[in-house]
């Protein structure tokens, strides 16, 4: 048996290009479109690790989709997850579950997909309280907008 890809279906198709492609940083590996059918198929992945896929289906005709809890979430380890957030944060994504523990961190996608991030090997010793401080003063170009923090968990 081999893995080959976990799907998710989206609503819009460039939003998800963006958080996925632009701001989580996959590269698009594949890309089927069926007129008949009326379905687009984007295959993603992380760079250097393509057999380890996740599919974007996007069915053409509106629709509606439920947030199924059953589905869980994608995992990637990522190798510095202070960075990573950071660099979300500033692409306007929230963090749902900061990375308090040096550890792990949870994002969405613009579908509701939870998204978790696992720091590589050890966790990282900067602290939260240090990263937030940091994360807050570099957002601090608009007093009017908070860093993007949600304490739920994901």
């Amino acid at each position: 048996m081999k893995y080959l890809h976990t799907m998710v279906r989206v609503t819009d198709l460039d939003a998800s290009l963006d958080f996925y492609c632009n701001k989580l940083g996959l590269q698009e590996v594949g890309r089927y479109d069926s007129e008949q059918g009326r379905f687009t198929l984007v295959f993603l992945a992380a760079p250097g690790d393509e057999k380890a896929q996740v599919e974007l289906t996007h069915n053409w005709d509106p629709e509606e989709y439920g947030e199924g809890r059953n589905f869980g979430h994608l995992a990637y380890q990522v190798d510095d997850i202070y960075a990573l957030c950071q660099k979300l944060m500033d692409a306007g994504v929230t963090i749902n579950r900061p990375p308090r523990d040096g550890h792990m961190a949870f994002v969405r996608s613009p579908d509701n997909i939870s998204i978790e991030l696992l720091q590589e090997g050890e966790a990282l010793t900067k602290n939260l309280s240090e990263w937030l401080q940091s994360s807050a003063l570099s957002q601090l170009g608009s007093l009017d907008s908070p860093p993007n923090l949600d304490w739920t968990i994901a």
